[in-house]
């Protein structure tokens, strides 16, 4: 009587048998969700929508108060003159003329009508502040590419700068900023890029030894992943992902195809080498190495679908891109994969690199490191468990200290005029670079009750010039329901005494004063505000996660092995890696050894 055969085994088969209507309803599968993709275009997200906590709730509100609404300040700056002098006037006259004179420039201020925040204590700098002209319409305004918007007024900035030899004239804010850090992150993604795929392929030539077996993994890889990113587009409409979503994707896709097919072509080649048919091959490789990446992928989808209870929205983007390439790899490696290599047969082997071992010689033999490792390893077990354990706790020990927080503008590179610009501004005024952000939503901004709660509130911060080193600038939306009060924070965003300012702000002032009006909320938001909600989020979340990732991996080893000790044996080993792994990325980054 046969053996009931798997999944896995199933689909290798009836894929080996059908390789015709394999291979044709994969291309078909990929080209059609390319160009759906192409046609629905993938939705990112907005700053707003990637916030979390209470300044999330805030960027929401500021977001649906202030649609049109994106500043930006341009540095006026002089060695050798001062602002009250005439020439230093004249320059920043121009600067404003030329500003308002440039396209998509709108509403631009004089730093002498307003000195206080605008002119620096040593009188050597000033702030122009301006904003861009955005569509009209909420949703025109938040989906506008203020890359292009900015790059007219970027330009103006730049040849005032080269025609005024006495005066350093930069611009920065966040539609600057975010032009150029996404130009130079979306290069250095590219150099990884393209750097990984030759990588990989040399990987492969080296370890099959041959150029057509080398290129089947990398073509799956491919595939899945141009699949993916088209199937990303209508769920983005519903979900919007994050910018980085595709770089994600062509990462981890690239990684689990090749590992996938070399699960699978590794072991088709063992068999072969054994004396199998190709037929016979095949299905042994479907029934083991098919089940094998059967169950693999299985485990990644439910370790990633454990980030959509982290509560964040970018980590959730992150987990629908990696699980829908790793679903379409593991898709094409039961499917399409057996239909290649049947229709291939030996012909895989074509190709063969001079100076390697052929490829049915490698696969007859075991590696000799390996073996020789194996084997001394199995003699004394206890040991060299222990050994191997008691290593990868110390390894996990400086974990116990990780923290987790947004990168701050310290980790950015230095050499970007946008990062020495803010530098440049954040010496000269103080916490203006990334200052917090109350944001008060009361229906009506003029209540005499709300007037009297803002004038409070900045006589508070004013008491407090160590942790509030410069005046509070109120805006108010143009329905005046939401009140905005940008407020300087001491520090860099992310050190101590910026968390102090920000703590005093949350849990002292505001509940002091706008706390105290009914029918009124106020939220903090800003750098450090998103980068502590992030923080508390993660660390509320994470047992949660790390909970749900165990429990329902553990069940599906038992079921895939049917042992409880090596479901659990898996679990351990896991922990004790990703530990492991965690401590050497909390010792060298976090702090600061090699």
């Amino acid at each position: 009587m046969r053996q009931k055969q798997g999944l896995a085994a199933r689909a290798g088969r009836w894929s080996a048998r059908h390789r015709l209507a394999a291979i044709s309803g994969w291309i078909a599968f990929v080209v059609l969700a390319t160009f759906a993709g192409g046609a629905i275009g993938t939705q990112t997200q907005t700053d707003a929508e990637a916030g979390s906590g209470e300044s999330g709730a805030a960027d929401r509100a500021l977001t649906a108060a202030f649609p049109q609404r994106s500043a930006e300040t341009v540095l006026v700056q002089s060695e050798s003159l001062k602002a009250g002098s005439a020439e230093f006037r004249a320059q920043v006259n121009e600067v404003e003329q030329a500003l308002a004179a440039t396209e998509n420039v709108k509403r631009v201020r004089d730093p002498y009508a307003d000195p206080q925040g605008a002119i620096a204590a040593d009188g050597g700098s000033a702030l122009v502040e301006f904003e861009l002209q955005l569509p009209a319409g909420r949703k025109a305004a938040q989906e506008a590419d203020t890359a292009a918007l900015v790059t007219p007024s970027l330009e103006t900035v730049t040849t005032l700068d080269a025609e005024s030899p006495d005066f350093r004239i930069e611009q920065f804010g966040g539609a600057s900023a975010d032009k150029q850090l996404s130009e130079s992150f979306e290069n250095d993604f590219k150099k990884a890029e393209f750097t990984s795929l030759p990588i990989t392929l040399i990987i492969l030539i080296i370890a099959f030894g041959a150029l057509v077996a080398a290129f089947v993994p990398v073509l799956l890889a491919a595939t899945a992943v141009i699949a993916t990113l088209g199937l990303l587009a209508p769920i983005s409409q519903i979900w919007p992902a994050d910018d980085a979503i595709g770089s994600v994707v062509l990462l981890i896709g690239l990684a689990v195809g090749v590992d996938y097919s070399m699960f699978y072509l590794r072991r088709e080649r063992e068999e072969r080498a054994a004396g199998r048919d190709s037929g016979a091959a095949l299905e042994a490789a479907a029934a083991t190495s098919g089940r094998a990446v059967l169950a693999s992928g299985l485990t990644v989808i439910i370790a990633m679908a454990g980030m959509y209870l982290s509560g964040n929205p970018i980590f959730i983007s992150f987990a629908t891109g990696t699980i829908l390439v790793v679903a379409v790899a593991v898709l094409g490696s039961l499917t399409v994969l057996p239909a290649v290599l049947a229709t291939l047969g030996d012909r895989v082997d074509r190709g063969r690199i001079p100076f390697l071992r052929s490829p049915r010689e490698r696969a007859g033999r075991e590696p000799r490191g390996w073996s020789a490792i194996l084997n001394r390893v199995l003699r004394r077990p206890l040991l060299w468990g222990g050994l191997a354990a008691s290593a990868l706790v110390v390894m996990a020990i400086p974990v116990t200290g990780l923290k987790l927080s947004i990168p701050g503008v310290e980790t950015l590179p230095r050499n970007l005029a946008v990062v020495q610009t803010y530098d440049r501004i954040e010496e000269a005024f103080p916490g203006n670079g990334l200052p917090a952000e109350v944001v008060v939503e009361t229906g009506d901004a003029q209540r005499t009750d709300v007037r009297e709660a803002l004038s409070g509130f900045k006589t508070r911060t004013a008491e407090r010039p160590e942790l509030f080193p410069g005046p509070v600038a109120v805006d108010r939306s143009p329905d005046g329901s939401v009140l905005s009060a940008s407020v300087p924070l001491a520090g860099d965003g992310s050190d101590r005494r910026s968390e102090a300012a920000l703590d005093q702000l949350r849990d002292g002032i505001v509940p002091a004063t706008f706390g105290a009006l009914d029918g009124v909320e106020a939220n903090v938001t800003g750098f450090t505000a998103g980068n502590a909600d992030f923080s508390t989020v993660m660390e509320q979340r994470m047992p949660i996660v790390m909970a749900f990732v165990l429990a329902f991996a553990f069940m599906l080893l038992l079921v895939t092995f049917r042992s409880i000790v090596i479901a659990g044996k898996a679990i351990i080993l896991n922990l004790l890696s990703v530990g492991a792994a965690y401590g050497v990325v909390v010792w060298i980054f976090q702090q600061g050894h090699l």
